[in-house]
């Protein structure tokens, strides 16, 4: 594969919006971490989305929209090689340019015409600020995360490789595999130097468990308030969402330093 015969992850998000407003960055690694999809990655550990592994993501998600079909039986259909999964993508016709990057520019299927309301739609030719907007959106969930192998983390973070296992194996630091080294994203690298400092400090992994069961019912918490942003086709409810969501990060970290600052004060005021 030459060095730009793919496309990056926010450049497959910007295709997809038009098709699939609901997407994200997140739901595209969510199905990867599922192994529905599994795009090459850069020495550096970046994603390589193919022609092929795109229209892979494309049959997912329509089986997801048109069928409502859970992941696990869309992912016994892609594994059943006896089947054509050819036939049902529907109306495959011409080949079309898929976006104006010069990455995306590799003439890709796509359904020519869409039946919705006893009515024939055409497959519109977005207009190039619907394409401007597009590319902002992808822009702003870019994979911009720099990959670390694993040798070079330990290394930076000062910790021994069995402490990194443990903190795998907890589900607080994930990596991806390039051949036969793992990269690790800056956020793990971060997660990882702190939680040597708390070893340190006699606080050791198994406590760490109750941050990040935290972080994930934050998480679920703002999603709930998102989602519906996330899934309407007007792109100013996408910006007010990314918006919201960095406020209620915010307001988050500010919430919980409060709470503990109150009770600190309480646990070292002079009795």
């Amino acid at each position: 594969m030459s060095e730009r015969d793919y496309l990056s992850i926010g450049e497959v998000l910007a295709q997809l919006l038009e098709e699939f407003p609901d997407v994200t960055i997140s739901k595209i690694r969510f199905l990867e971490s599922q192994g529905l999809i599994v795009p090459e990655r850069t020495p550096s550990g970046y994603r390589k989305f193919t022609s092929a592994e795109v229209e892979r993501l494309r049959f997912i998600l329509q089986e997801q929209k048109n069928n409502y079909l859970p992941l696990r039986v869309i992912k016994g259909r892609l594994e059943d090689e006896s089947q054509d999964i050819s036939r049902d993508l529907e109306n495959i016709g011409e080949l079309v340019s898929t976006s104006g990057h010069p990455a995306a520019r590799a003439a890709m299927p796509r359904p020519a015409v869409v039946e919705q309301s006893n009515q024939l739609e055409q497959d519109p030719i977005i207009p190039a600020s619907v394409k401007r907007q597009q590319r902002k959106v992808a822009l702003q969930h870019a994979d911009k995360t720099e990959s670390i192998p694993r040798d070079q983390l330990l290394e930076q973070v000062h910790i021994d490789s069995a402490f990194l296992k443990d903190l795998e194996a907890a589900g607080l630091v994930s990596g991806h595999n390039v051949g036969d080294t793992t990269f690790f994203d800056t956020h793990s690298a971060a997660i990882a130097r702190t939680a040597g400092r708390f070893q340190e400090m006699g606080i050791d992994i198994r406590h760490l468990r109750a941050w990040k069961s935290s972080a994930d019912r934050e998480l679920s918490l703002f999603e709930q308030r998102i989602l519906p942003l996330l899934r309407q086709r007007n792109p100013a409810s996408r910006d007010e969402a990314l918006e919201m969501l960095a406020e209620f990060m915010e307001l988050g970290g500010e919430l919980r330093n409060s709470l503990l600052m109150r009770d600190i004060a309480r646990l070292t005021e002079q009795k």
